[in-house]
């Protein structure tokens, strides 16, 4: 039951993390993955291919598909909106992260 309830909380930290790092640079998936292993979330491409979709279809993502070595990327960067639901969220993330600090 606490994984599942963890997974909820964190899925919402994974949305940040992509919208961060998708206005930084274009993404692809399994950069993402494995940024997000660094930052201790343990998550399958099965998980986040769904993840990214959705944010796209929510017109927060804006994909590009490139060939790469004979193979198409899909690449993700993020639009006004998402730019504007980042900040949002910064600061958001910022005002809870002072209340619960101590």
């Amino acid at each position: 039951m606490e994984d599942k309830v963890l997974r909820k909380l964190f899925l919402g930290f994974i949305h940040i993390h992509i919208l961060h790092h998708a206005k930084e640079h274009p993404i692809y998936g399994v950069w993402m993955v494995e940024e997000l292993k660094q930052h201790g979330y343990n998550i399958s491409s099965g998980t986040l291919y769904p993840i990214l979709h959705s944010m796209e279809s929510d017109g927060l993502l804006i994909r590009e598909d490139r060939n790469v070595e004979g193979k198409i990327r899909k690449y993700y960067t993020t639009t006004k909106k998402g730019n504007e639901i980042l900040i949002e969220a910064r600061n958001k993330a910022y005002e809870l992260f002072k209340e619960i600090k101590d």
